[in-house]
């Protein structure tokens, strides 16, 4: 009941051209490729503008809720995969175990949830819980992290300094933490706190950052989180992207030059 009351507190409403579950329009397009496209008898001619769209907006929702109902549990992100059987719905967070609940009962009322909120059929929705590889190098994880530190009276200075050493540690390339609001006094400002390298302009901000923004409500006004962390690079790909940097250029050490044996003289000397 909890659960399904979520949706109401949210605000969220279907509007005309932007329900996940009744698009419809000309071109075709294949009903399975569409995250919100459960059923196969929906839409088989959807256009791609409200394909997108429509993904879009289901994917910014299913966020939205998880983010608000799993915060306590170290949300992360959630990654959607579409098959032509059923769709699959990852759910990455530091504690999978509280994710899940007792016996599974709470990934199941949040699948329930989730299949009568957009109209899946029944069986075509699962959804599961990942666990979140390094959550030091996951910018999320710290934003969440930081905001309970903040709500349980730690001085935010020594929360930042803090979440700034941690990540760090974990193996990230630089780290940028700013809080902005009434820290102290009663006129706002913004604090930031900075370590190692951050790139911030061009491609690899793309691939190299991970941003997270989170708020913050005590008693005297709302604080603004906002964690950027700069991953290094790992050409195996699991810390980090496994595209270098751009301006990074590694200088080749030279080949060894081989000596040759001076060639016999021939002529009329070798002939004698």
């Amino acid at each position: 009941g909890a659960l399904n009351g979520q949706w109401r507190v949210l605000g969220f409403q279907d509007r005309q051209g932007f329900k996940p579950s009744a698009v419809a329009c000309s071109t075709s397009f294949p009903a399975e490729a569409s995250l919100s496209c459960g059923c196969a008898k929906m839409a088989t001619n959807v256009s791609k503008k409200r394909k997108f769209i429509a993904d879009g907006v289901f994917y910014a929702e299913l966020n939205e809720l998880l983010t608000r109902e799993l915060a306590e549990d170290g949300y992360s992100g959630v990654e959607v995969r579409v098959t032509p059987m059923r769709t699959e719905i990852i759910i990455r967070a530091t504690r999978t175990q509280s994710v899940l609940g007792e016996k599974g009962r709470r990934i199941r009322e949040l699948t329930s949830v989730v299949q009568k909120r957009f109209k899946f059929p029944p069986e075509t929705v699962e959804l599961y819980a990942e666990k979140v590889a390094n959550r030091g190098l996951c910018a999320v994880a710290q934003a969440e992290s930081l905001r309970y530190k903040l709500l349980g009276g730690l001085a935010v200075r020594r929360a930042c300094y803090g979440v700034l050493r941690f990540v760090m540690e974990s193996g990230a390339k630089g780290c940028e933490v700013i809080v902005s609001g009434k820290l102290r006094a009663q006129r706002a400002k913004s604090m930031k706190f900075k370590d190692g390298y951050m790139v911030s302009s061009g491609d690899p901000t793309r691939v190299y950052l991970d941003t997270a923004v989170r708020h913050v409500l005590l008693r005297q006004g709302v604080l603004g989180i906002k964690v950027r962390i700069m991953k290094d690079w790992d050409p195996s790909g699991r810390q980090g992207p496994r595209m270098p940097l751009p301006d990074v250029v590694k200088v080749q050490e030279p080949k060894e030059e081989e000596l040759y044996s001076d060639k016999p003289y021939v002529g009329k000397e070798a002939e004698l």
